[in-house]
């Protein structure tokens, strides 16, 4: 059909679909941060015990003396961005599996509240971690959103995405998950839809689990992506990914978590409250990621620190960043990029558009968001776009886009990873 053609199109280019460093400097450095400015601090930690077939983000095999170094490194970064004059107020911790060594991870955190005013910090973990003993003291040194790593509590489906072994059954993570609620301000499960073999009434039994058993305060259902890095080993494990599927799911989602009393928080978190999401870039413009494989976004540019952990270990030692690649991004570009974001959450207040792109924001993607409207995809009400019922929808693929060009990046990175002497 001509839309879905249309909107495969708009979806590739707002999403980033193209994004690549191509031939950036392979040393650029940290930008001087702006004065009296406060940014979010994203932190990578990579390392995992098990390295499931989906995943596409930047991890590496758990062997704990590199990963001590790495935390070592980790926090030496911290302080060096802090003396360069970067302050920070909000934090998230992501990977990999940030609490695969908690004293660690307790002492870096403990780091970063000591230099700057932390209002929010959220973590990453996986299953088998809630069972940690150390886990009611990373809520006492300030992290208040866990985020758990569920996909799903479907036994079948574990055991193709080859978490079963190390997590354990679907009703021994939802046994530790109710354990585990009421410890932080936000417990976040994160869970995945589309699975080659995942059935209506899988899904249904996932959710119904998620809303009246755990009771969980948020929700982050998030589609398969099939990338270039992964599809093999997806392939393999899993079977194909079938998209014709995942309007009807996504919809099966949406008025499961609205009927149980949630909100949504963005076109794929469901929340009870007003709560810290995964996705903190839709509320916070620019941010600085640190540690091997985090992409920082500052004044229209990416930046990728390396991929490789001992380039990156020699870069933080010899008293640099782990920073080494930049991609500007054109007006445009940073006008797409920040349409897709803010409409990730919802909608989209015009005023503040125009005044940050010095009114030239609607005239300079004028044609992106005509077609929008032709769509049905945003209305425009009292100031402000909003995605309608059919643009939450369509907003999953953008942003599934948008991943899938953060990917090319991420796949980019690991190229050059020979060539800074693993």
């Amino acid at each position: 059909m001509i839309t879905d053609s249309l909107i495969d199109h708009m979806a590739q280019r707002i999403g980033g679909r193209h994004l690549t460093f191509g031939d950036s400097s392979a040393d650029v450095g940290l930008p001087a941060p702006e004065p009296n400015k406060l940014f979010l601090l994203y932190l990578h930690v990579p390392f995992c015990v098990v390295l499931c077939p989906f995943c596409s983000f930047h991890r590496v095999e758990f062997q704990r003396d590199r990963a001590k170094k790495y935390f070592h490194a980790l926090r030496l970064e911290i302080r060096k961005v802090t003396e360069a004059g970067y302050r920070f107020d909000e934090m998230y911790i992501g990977g990999g599996t940030p609490t695969v060594m908690p004293d660690e991870l307790i002492a870096t955190v403990r780091l970063v509240r000591d230099l700057h005013p932390m209002s929010r910090i959220s973590a990453e973990t996986n299953p088998d971690d809630i069972d940690d003993s150390k886990l009611p003291q990373l809520h006492d040194v300030g992290v208040s959103r866990l985020s758990v790593g569920v996909q799903s509590f479907d036994d079948k489906l574990l055991q193709e995405m080859q978490r079963y072994d190390k997590y354990g059954s679907g009703d021994d993570i939802r046994r530790r998950l109710k354990r585990v609620q009421g410890t932080f301000e936000t417990l976040n499960v994160d869970m995945i839809f589309n699975f080659p073999h995942q059935t209506e009434e899988s899904l249904r039994n996932d959710l119904e689990i998620l809303t009246n058993d755990i009771n969980a305060s948020q929700v982050s259902y998030y589609p398969l992506m099939a990338t270039n890095s992964t599809r093999r080993s997806m392939l393999r494990t899993m079977g194909a990914v079938d998209f014709r599927r995942e309007r009807g799911m996504y919809q099966q989602i949406v008025q499961h978590m609205l009927a149980a009393g949630y909100t949504r928080s963005s076109a794929w978190c469901f929340s009870r409250d007003n709560n810290m999401i995964d996705e903190y870039i839709t509320d916070r413009q620019e941010y600085l990621g640190l540690g091997s494989g985090a992409f920082s976004y500052l004044n229209g540019n990416f930046f990728a620190t390396t991929f490789s952990i001992n380039h990156y270990l020699r870069l933080v030692e010899a008293g640099r960043t782990g920073i080494v690649r930049k991609r500007t991004m054109s007006r445009r570009e940073q006008m797409r990029y920040y349409l897709l974001i803010q409409m990730f959450g919802g909608s989209l207040d015009l005023g503040a558009a125009e005044r940050k792109f010095d009114g030239g924001f609607r005239r300079g993607i004028r044609s992106d968001l005509i077609a929008l409207r032709l769509l049905g995809v945003i209305i425009n009400r009292d100031g402000r776009l909003q995605l309608t019922e059919h643009g939450y929808y369509i907003w999953v693929i953008m942003m599934r886009e948008l991943f899938t060009g953060v990917n090319k990046l991420r796949e980019e990175m690991r190229h050059n990873i020979s060539q800074e002497n693993v």
